[in-house]
């Protein structure tokens, strides 16, 4: 596996007059599990989103590196791997078309027998043929998982990795987790304990308000 880093310099987001955080510096590399704590709306969301290259902050520098080599934005996606409530899936296509979609969308190659393994891990093998439309929230949660690992990420962000989640799901997550977590970037954006103790580092956004 490739060493992925990241590197954020002084980040500082506002909507409008309002601040979300300020002067945020940190870095990651690989091989640890991150988590990024804070109150329902406090930015952990907006924070992942920045260092996802989905939206930009107002001031201060993400940079993504691999093998030392500096990532350009446009191809942070290729190595991040997403899972988030807000990420939607197609209900009219079955669940295996939905990650060959999001494949080729990425430029990657489908690889079936991972993707097979991969239903297995979060128990979804026997339902990988059937409409998205027809899953729980819990499944589709599931479902998200292999939509994000599929292409077999260097950087991965966890937003809200258990939402919908029964007991048994949030402990193939946590396994998940704790495997994708020894040789690549995981970050957790979450205000569950059980979450954040997965995590080497905490970062807490209610550190980065302006008093």
């Amino acid at each position: 596996m490739n060493n992925y880093e990241l590197k954020i310099e002084s980040l500082t987001k506002r909507f409008g007059r309002r601040i979300i955080f300020e002067n945020l510096s940190f870095e990651m590399s690989s091989g640890n599990i991150y988590g990024i704590s804070g109150p329902n709306g406090s930015g952990k969301s907006t924070l992942v989103k920045i260092l996802a290259n989905l939206i930009s902050p107002n001031s201060g520098k993400v940079i993504h590196k691999v093998n030392d080599e500096i990532i350009k934005n446009d191809f942070v996606y290729e190595h991040l791997g997403f899972v988030s409530p807000y990420l939607v899936m197609y209900d009219e296509f079955t669940a295996e078309e939905n990650i060959k979609i999001s494949e080729s969308v990425r430029n990657k190659t489908f690889d079936k027998e991972r993707v097979k393994e991969l239903f297995e891990i979060v128990g979804l093998s026997k339902r990988r043929k059937d409409a998205v439309g027809t899953f729980s929230s819990g499944m589709k949660q599931r479902l998200k998982y292999v939509f994000a690992l599929a292409h077999n990420p260097e950087f991965i962000i966890f937003d809200e990795a258990t939402a919908n989640l029964d007991d048994e799901g949030k402990e193939k997550v946590f396994e998940l987790i704790k495997v994708m977590g020894r040789d690549r970037l995981v970050i957790l954006a979450s205000n569950e304990s059980q979450e954040l103790d997965l995590c080497k580092e905490v970062i807490s956004l209610m550190e980065f308000k302006r008093k």
